[in-house]
């Protein structure tokens, strides 16, 4: 049995907190909602977030951050990404034993283009921090926390830590295989929400599956390009963190981001779509990121491009499709053939 806090009481945070408590480790969930605390301890329900699912007795929960890693050998980090920063340093103040970082959160930094993990270990100091570890794939909070068979990655620098969290999560409906590649793993846990947004306004504008699928294809395609400049390993993003995340986020109404993108193609204004969500939609900051990203790079992102303009200066959403549509014909070899040598040499 290990003591694990899990920082977020969001719907992933608590599908994350019961596979670790249903595998016997002594798991304290951190939320700053008193209210909703005091409803997971007392009647073992996150109403707000996971609606109707019944959480381990065993699960408890405080809203006093100092009491949530006391004596915790690893930290699970589920908060928006804007947010590590902020709650790392708060967890520097409180912490007085060194711990394994695990996150399960998925974005970009405007501004910097940092990823989760590299802001982690800029915000939290040395003598705290054993190892960073990411926990990424394809996979709904919802269907989690109904003990649906589910497959994520385990992902850092340090093998044998990634195995610890491997070993710390795995049971009979939760399956987690190891990787080293930390860099693709975040890239495209991060960039598949993009696509997904755009996939949400193809379905709202009721455009069907012929559109969405070439979204996800030319997606991917984006996703490789933009994670190889990043020094990522091109292998990745045909296995569980690119193919498989992507999947899942851009086919399922459980996706935040595709929900999103739906409201925007039916007409919502990003302002009204975010007001009405009441969650995070990582995709919205990671845009942002990528495309910056992307120009620092000089690389040719057009999805990404398009969906900037509709997020961030107002382009009709109709518009940017066509634009897509529109663009200079090409041969598909020009950009599938590198990614297919890199799977196969």
């Amino acid at each position: 049995m290990k003591k694990i806090a899990v920082l977020g009481a969001g719907s992933w945070g608590t599908a994350l907190a019961m596979v670790l408590s249903d595998n016997g480790h002594s798991v304290m969930l951190w939320g700053n909602n008193s209210n909703q605390i005091n409803e997971i301890n007392e009647l073992h329900i996150n109403k707000k977030y996971l609606p109707e699912i019944e959480l381990p007795h065993s699960l408890k929960a405080t809203d006093n951050l100092s009491d949530a890693v006391k004596d915790a050998q690893y930290i699970l980090l589920v908060v928006p990404t804007k947010a590590i920063r902020e709650v790392c340093q708060k967890v520097n103040n409180v912490l007085t034993n060194e711990v394994t970082m695990i996150h399960a959160s998925k974005g970009i930094e405007p501004g910097t283009s940092k990823r989760v993990s590299e802001m982690i270990t800029e915000e939290m100091e040395s003598k705290f921090l054993r190892s960073v570890v990411v926990l990424s794939g394809p996979s709904h909070a919802e269907e989690v926390a109904l003990r649906h068979p589910t497959t994520l990655t385990s992902a850092s620098s340090n093998m044998e830590e990634a195995r610890e969290v491997q070993d710390l999560f795995s049971n009979a409906t939760f399956r987690v295989y190891t990787n080293e590649d930390v860099i693709g793993v975040e890239i495209g846990g991060a960039l598949k929400n993009i696509i997904a947004l755009a996939a949400g306004i193809t379905d709202g504008l009721g455009y069907g599956d012929n559109a969405k699928a070439a979204l996800m294809t030319r997606g991917l395609a984006e996703i490789i390009r933009l994670g190889k400049a990043m020094g990522a390993n091109p292998q990745t993003f045909a296995g569980l963190t690119g193919m498989g995340d992507l999947i899942v986020t851009c086919t399922s109404v459980h996706s935040r981001n595709w929900r999103a993108g739906n409201l925007l193609g039916k007409g919502q204004s990003l302002e009204e779509v975010l007001n009405n969500m009441g969650m995070v939609v990582e995709g919205v900051r990671t845009t942002k990121a990528a495309y910056e990203l992307a120009k620092q790079a000089k690389i040719e992102m057009p999805i990404v491009n398009e969906l900037y303009a509709v997020l961030f200066e107002d382009k009709n959403p109709k518009a940017a499709v066509d634009a897509l549509m529109s663009r200079d014909k090409r041969h598909e070899g020009e950009s599938t053939s590198n990614f297919i040598s890199d799977l196969t040499e």
